[in-house]
């Protein structure tokens, strides 16, 4: 219900009346256990972002169901200045957000068109009164953040214009999924080693793509990668930096701490598509980090990945309904301008952490749009594979391949008939993982981190990994995939996958066909550049 409110006082003292509405899907999720610290300080520095819809200069984007109508062969996306030129924020709203600014007393500090995000900045007390909240500070021991205690509010005129807003909320929103061997004794398989016992095209190196790796925290070391790769017999791929929102390539020299999530990501996707350029973007990690770091790499035009691929996540629940409704909008721009986003299932099984007993996804794996990565346990003699299972360490709490069926997300048409069981909720949801790979920290990877050698896992792995390989299949194609979960799932591809049916991650267990652990399997390389240069329907 909309409510009348009075806006603080403009520059000339003036006030104006306005109607207010809740934003839907604006409630944040407090976690248990905090406690409220009071309010922010009333003349606190206080930056917002809201995330506008699209423009209208072109038809409406493809919905989920007509992009994966086209096959693979047949697809053609739009460039990134095509797609600016169609969908940017229109000007009209645009002049509607900087109205609202000027009545609340707030600064317009940018306007990024092409995200569609605009950022407004003021102290503590008129950035509460314009959004009808009260900003308000949490913690427990050590550990606090800043939040506000109910749904957002806006006037009635922008509630169609805005899909979010970001920058209220600074819980940290996601965990990194690796799982380091703590074992001094541990030595771990090379990363070249992997991939070829999945068989990674051979022809292939990525030369030509580019792969975007979202950070939330700690950094890489250029030294260490130098090192790492000297001793792969591969050459160091060309790695970038990019910083959003004040955050940047810092690492924390805490081998046991983000600086491990980064350096892996780097080292499996450099040594797996080590002709591809690696781009890492750097965010803060709260929603508003992992909206910009998601839409600054969809719409980054000096760069241009193809691919992106995110080994970080939480709980679809733990997510506000707008974020994930921003989310979605900018995976389906990527997805027009053929992007493809992987990310990781998550390394604590089925409940993804929440209370025992609980069946629960991890989110961004959880979109439709995503190709949600889970984990194997992959047994080797040299580069030939002995046995493969769904990753389970539960029993020493050493974490399982994330997965199960999503509440929040209905079942896609791709996976009508890939027997998805029902969602806890009875209702027919999207089946999470899509693809596995070796992600048992004690069958891990041999990677280094902060000056020295290291064994990890992790569902952090496996995206990384299954990016470098569609990156060598798109070479080998020589054209982007874009939204390549549909055919995925084609009876075609079928040869593509070896099936896990063997484990369970402590609530579904492995069967033949796609299962709630492991997805379809674990990849033949070869054959699944073979089988998307011929499929032709989706599933």
């Amino acid at each position: 219900m909309a409510k009348r409110t009075r806006s603080p006082a403009g520059p000339g003292g003036e006030t104006s009346t306005e109607f207010s509405v809740e934003l839907p899907g604006s409630r944040p999720h407090q976690p248990l256990g905090f406690d409220d610290l009071g309010a922010w300080a009333p003349a606190e520095a206080v930056e917002v972002s809201l995330l506008l819809r699209r423009g209208v200069a072109g038809p409406p984007l493809p919905s989920i169901d007509q992009l994966g109508a086209v096959p693979i062969r047949r697809r053609s996306f739009l460039g990134r200045e095509e797609f600016a030129r169609r969908y940017s924020a229109r000007s009209a709203d645009v002049g509607a957000v900087r109205r609202f600014a000027e009545r609340s007393g707030l600064t317009v500090r940018r306007v990024e068109t092409v995200r569609r995000a605009i950022t407004l900045s003021g102290p503590a007390r008129e950035i509460g009164a314009a959004f009808g909240v009260e900003l308000l500070r949490f913690g427990r021991g050590t550990a606090s953040y800043r939040s506000h205690d109910g749904p957002l509010r806006l006037p009635a005129e922008l509630l169609p214009i805005v899909r979010g807003v970001f920058g209220l909320d600074g819980r940290p929103a996601l965990r990194p999924h690796f799982r380091r061997n703590t074992d001094p004794r541990a030595v771990g398989y090379a990363v070249t080693a992997v991939g070829a016992a999945y068989g990674f095209p051979a022809a292939q190196t990525g030369a030509g793509q580019t792969i975007g790796l979202l950070e939330f925290g700690g950094g890489y070391s250029p030294s260490d990668l130098t090192r790492y790769f000297a001793g792969t017999g591969v050459a160091e791929p060309t790695v970038v930096a990019v910083g959003l929102d004040g955050a940047e390539n810092a690492p924390t020299g805490d081998p046991n701490g983000p600086d491990a999530e980064v350096e892996l990501d780097i080292e499996i996707a450099g040594t797996l598509a080590p002709g591809a350029t690696i781009v890492v973007y750097f965010a803060p990690n709260t929603e508003q980090g992992f909206a910009d770091a998601l839409t600054g790499a969809v719409h980054d035009s000096t760069h241009r990945p193809e691919f992106v691929s995110v080994s970080w996540g939480g709980p679809e629940e733990s997510w506000s309904t707008s974020a994930r409704a921003a989310l979605e909008d900018a995976a389906q721009d990527g997805a027009s301008q053929g992007v493809t986003v992987l990310a990781a299932s998550g390394d604590q099984g089925a409940s993804d952490g929440e209370p025992a007993g609980t069946l629960a996804v991890d989110f961004p794996a959880s979109s439709p749009y995503v190709v949600g990565c889970g984990g194997t346990r992959l047994e080797l003699s040299g580069t030939t594979i002995v046995s493969e299972v769904v990753w389970n360490d539960l029993a020493e709490n050493e974490g399982a391949s994330g997965g199960g069926v999503s509440e929040l997300f209905p079942r896609p048409t791709y996976q009508r008939s890939a027997n998805v069981p029902l969602a806890p909720d009875g209702d027919s949801g999207r089946g999470v993982p899509d693809v596995a790979a070796d992600a048992d920290p004690e069958t891990g990877y041999a990677v280094f981190v902060d000056g020295a050698p290291a064994v990890i896992g992790g569902t952090s792995a496996a995206a990384p990994l299954w990016a470098a390989l569609l990156a060598r299949c798109a070479q080998g194609l020589g054209q982007a995939l874009g939204f390549v979960n549909p055919p995925l799932y084609a009876a075609a591809l079928a040869a593509a996958f070896r099936g896990i049916t063997h484990g369970s991650n402590g609530g579904y267990s492995a069967g033949p066909g796609w299962n709630p652990c492991t997805g379809l399997g674990s990849p033949h390389g070869a054959a699944l550049l073979s089988g998307l240069e011929s499929v032709d329907g989706t599933p």
